[in-house]
């Protein structure tokens, strides 16, 4: 029986099939993701947005499986050979690797030495050396004679019969899948240095010698030596143990031997038979197969390293906004000295300039004078300094200012400015800003930043932001493709003024696109700011569907409806009209209203079209309209004194802020110019599987100096302050096992070890056989 694509996703989900179903159809209809877990939670069973997004792509890939196997069934069928039980293997393959299996056999390809031996007409006696071991080859072999087809001699007649049984053995799709797992499960990555390329190789000399598990391998790891390969410094070899030969017999050609039932009894074809399984393995399948596991655990990489990028991003986005207060944007410099941009609370521009506190003008006198004539003509309450070159210098003068004027109500706070110089470069902040230098264009971003996070990066590429794990080795499709969802998923769960947003952050908002977005600006430029929900209708091109996805996810504060200034769904008001006229009470008394909406029963106010959820949500937004749901601004504290790497000192503990989370650790601006490492093992007491558990980009932390690299640039932290420096043992763990099949355990990770390698001894008792006949044969 064929599975459908929507009981596959709900058997992933552990959800019944007709919530998969239903989102699957809103799908289709248009909807969006944040929509649909918003707004249709009683038609998808209250699917929420992580559940969404893993339907949503998990349902591209099986589309494009059942579009490869049409294409299959079509090509097989075409060439007469679809059998029923092919047909039935076809249609239950779950998934693409066993799809192109089943298909290899009969896949169109150039002409092989197999299907030459066939023409031949040597296919017969491959058939009868397979089914009866007692034949004696070279007697079978001169029947099958054929000088016109060039098979002149029993050798010629014997290695065109080996080649046909080669291909047949290697095109078993249930053989093929048998191996691929034993490899999966068993094989160790082998990675060596490339000979002679040791001083280029240089930052890859972790995995000069290293030999791994395959199926344990990291993320970071994989995509490090894959790295190390494709730049020429690194071999990658799947192996068995650390200590094989390559005239071993491989475990593999023993699983070919027995499920073929091919047994060394002493019989006449029995060592020919075992020469084509040896070879069907060395010339046929191991290059194969070790491509595909190769694939295989790339696109699992992939997939990590891209999640990782979109959790940082999504902890990036969703950071703590300053918020609406007037702002100094600075992006420091030395020679080319500190630019200045001033913004009101609501991030438009009013001022700038440009300073030159650092050597080698020093001009501190003058800078401090501008600086302070900005500060109190514009009633500056932020200053905004990015973390790039000279920023520190730059923080201390700031710093030496406030001081010397207590009177001022201002506070400095260093600011990532990671993509900053990417916006101001951009066509957008040229439209924005013509008359401006792209230096102060970045100063306007770095202030805007500060004041509301995300509102000022989705004017930038997600991938431009700096906060992935190999990032540039992944699939770009597949990251801007994910990335993007992070950014709609965040924009949408914020919530947008419509009045007051810019057309890349409208751009975000479910069911719009650029073309809109800049349709409600130039809309809203012309006829002034909307005063409902429903003027949107007024705008070109917005029509009723896309004021269905779109209406909750925007915002109107202050307008004529209370309500527009919530997450309450126009299409809900009739709701909040019933609970108003029921209770007597106006609509706008209702919100803030906690004791008296607490005391209401949801389920009274139910009916044909609006379910429990949706009562449910409409009462929780009354209490709090319009929440947001970042958390509450902190800033971190550098210490004074503590400006470049060379002032680092081991037990040294600072502030920190936490620029990016990887599967290995932690990187933390400490206010050096360069990120420290607190590796998974350094984060806490406790054991830790995933950093994530422990810290998200954006948190505040202490952490202790553990040991300073200057000339590699590297800074080893700990977030476990009673960690002495001089009781480290090892700077980091050099992602090492020991050769010959060990285990490999993180230092200070004191958790269950998932890499330990497995035992390589062969399936059965075949392998002493197989041995012997490979001996006799060389």
């Amino acid at each position: 029986m064929t599975i459908s694509i929507a009981q596959r996703i709900a058997d992933q989900l552990a959800v019944p099939e007709r919530q998969i179903s239903a989102a699957i159809t809103l799908l289709d209809e248009g909807a969006t993701v944040p929509f649909i877990s918003r707004y249709r939670k009683e038609v998808t069973g209250g699917l929420d947005d992580t559940q969404m997004r893993f339907l949503d792509e998990r349902l591209r890939y099986l589309r494009e499986l059942e579009d490869r196997r049409g294409v299959i069934l079509k090509s097989i069928d075409e060439q007469g050979k679809l059998t029923p039980t092919l047909e039935a293997a076809l249609l239950q393959a779950d998934t693409k690797n066993r799809l192109e299996d089943l298909y290899l056999p009969y896949k169109v390809k150039r002409r092989t030495k197999a299907q030459i031996a066939r023409e031949a007409g040597l296919e017969p006696l491959a058939k009868a050396l397979l089914a009866n071991p007692g034949l004696d080859p070279e007697s079978e072999a001169n029947a099958y004679l054929n000088a016109d087809a060039g098979i002149t001699d029993t050798r010629a007649a014997l290695e065109g019969a080996r080649q046909i049984l080669m291909e047949h053995f290697a095109e078993d799709a249930d053989l093929l899948a048998r191996l691929r797992q034993f490899l999966q499960d068993h094989a160790l990555l082998a990675a060596r240095l490339v000979p002679g390329k040791e001083e280029e190789a240089a930052k890859f000399r972790d995995y000069f010698e290293h030999t791994e598990a395959l199926a344990g391998i990291p993320s970071h790891r994989a995509l490090a030596m894959y790295r190390g390969r494709n730049e020429g410094f690194l071999q990658l070899n799947l192996i068995m143990n650390a200590e094989e030969k390559p005239t071993d017999t491989h475990p593999c050609e023993v699983m070919i031997a027995d499920y073929w039932a091919i047994r060394d009894k002493g019989r006449p074809a029995d060592r020919w038979l075992a020469e084509c399984v040896r070879w069907t393995w060395r010339v046929k399948l191991l290059t194969h197969l070790q491509t595909d596991l190769f694939g295989q655990l790339r696109e699992r990489a992939e997939q990590e390293a891209i999640q990782v990028f979109a959790n940082n991003l999504k902890d990036l986005l969703l950071a703590a906004p300053a918020g609406a207060r007037t702002t100094i944007g600075m992006d420091p410099g030395l020679r080319t000295g500190v630019k200045l941009a001033v913004v009101d609370a609501n991030g438009k521009y009013l001022d700038h300039g440009a300073i030159f506190p650092h050597q080698p003008q020093n001009r501190t006198r003058e800078a401090s004078a501008e600086l302070l004539r900005l500060i109190q003509k514009h009633g500056v309450e932020l200053i905004a300094i990015g973390n790039g070159t000279a920023s520190r210098e730059t923080d201390r003068f700031v710093g030496d200012l406030l001081t010397q004027h207590p009177e001022l109500s201002c506070r400095k706070v260093m600011v990532n400015e990671s993509g900053a110089s990417i916006y101001s470069a951009s066509e957008f902040a040229a439209r924005e800003f013509p008359d401006l230098d792209v230096t102060i264009r970045g100063a306007v971003s770095i202030a805007r930043r500060l004041q509301d996070p995300l509102a000022e990066l989705v004017k930038i590429e997600p991938k431009s932001i700096g906060v992935g794990q190999y990032q540039h080795d992944v699939s770009q499709v597949q990251l801007a493709r994910q990335l993007d969802a992070v950014v709609e998923d965040c924009v949408n769960a914020v919530g947008v003024d419509v009045n007051t947003a810019s057309a890349p952050l409208l751009t975000r908002v479910s069911g719009l696109n650029q073309s809109l977005a800049a349709s409600i600006v130039a809309h809203r430029d012309q006829a002034g700011s909307f005063t409902d929900r429903k003027g949107l209708l007024k705008v070109a091109r917005f029509g009723d569907k896309t004021f269905e996805q779109a209406a909750g996810f925007l915002r109107i504060s202050g307008g004529q409806n209370p309500l527009d200034a919530s997450s309450v769904h126009p299409e809900s008001y009739p709701v909040v009209a019933s609970i108003a006229e029921r209770q007597q009470r106006e609509i706008a008394s209702l919100i803030g209203d906690s004791a008296f909406l607490r005391s209401l029963r949801p389920q009274d106010y139910t009916s044909g079209t609006v379910g429990l959820p949706t009562v449910t949500d409409i009462i929780a937004e009354l209490d709090k309209p319009g929440r947001d749901p970042r958390p509450e601004f902190r800033m971190a504290s550098y210490q004074d004194g503590v400006e470049k790497i060379s002032d680092l000192k081991p037990d040294m503990v600072l502030e920190g802020t936490v620029t990016n989370v990887t599967n290995f650790g932690a990187f933390v601006d400490v206010g050096v110019h360069q990120d420290g490492l607190v590796h998974i093992s350094a984060l806490a007491e406790r054991f830790v599987k995933d950093p994530r558990d422990v810290v998200k980009a954006g948190d505040i932390v202490r952490v202790k100096v553990m040991e300073v690299d200057q000339a590699r640039k590297r800074i080893a932290l700990t977030m476990r302050l009673s960690d002495k420096a001089t009781d480290r043992a090892d700077d980091q763990p050099r992602n090492r096992i020991a050769t010959g099949g060990g285990k490999k355990r993180e230092a200070g990770n004191k958790g269950p070890d998932k890499n330990s390698t497995a035992s390589t001894a062969a399936p059965t008792a075949l392998a002493a056989a197989f041995a012997s006949a490979a001996r006799k044969d060389r």
